[in-house]
């Protein structure tokens, strides 16, 4: 797979470009999800032990609405992608039809 060249069509957009960025978000977004999961999990855990530390509980709560964010961001980009697919596609229907990867 090559890079795109310098008159960038509606192939090498879609395949460098767009999938990729996609791509790259989401992969991010899930990563962080997963971190700030194990986050929440590990405060759980600590905080089942001592009931008592509302330090404890105030961490906890404020990773569980960080991790609730990160989710909800998920659906954002979903849309975001959703969006830009029918964009290219308007735009570049005629030259190219990029292939399902859903």
């Amino acid at each position: 797979m090559a890079a795109p060249s310098g008159g960038v069509n509606c192939e090498e957009f879609a395949e460098f470009q767009l999938m990729a960025a996609h791509a790259s978000r989401d992969r991010v977004i899930k990563t962080c999800i997963a971190q700030t999961s194990a986050v929440v999990n590990n405060l759980r855990e600590e905080r089942e032990k001592n009931l008592d530390d509302l330090t404890l509980l105030k961490q906890l709560r404020k990773e569980q609405t960080k991790l609730k964010w990160m989710q909800s961001e998920l659906n954002v980009e979903e849309v975001v992608n959703d969006r830009s697919w029918k964009v290219f596609n308007e735009r570049c229907r005629i030259h190219f039809k990029p292939p399902k990867t859903e």
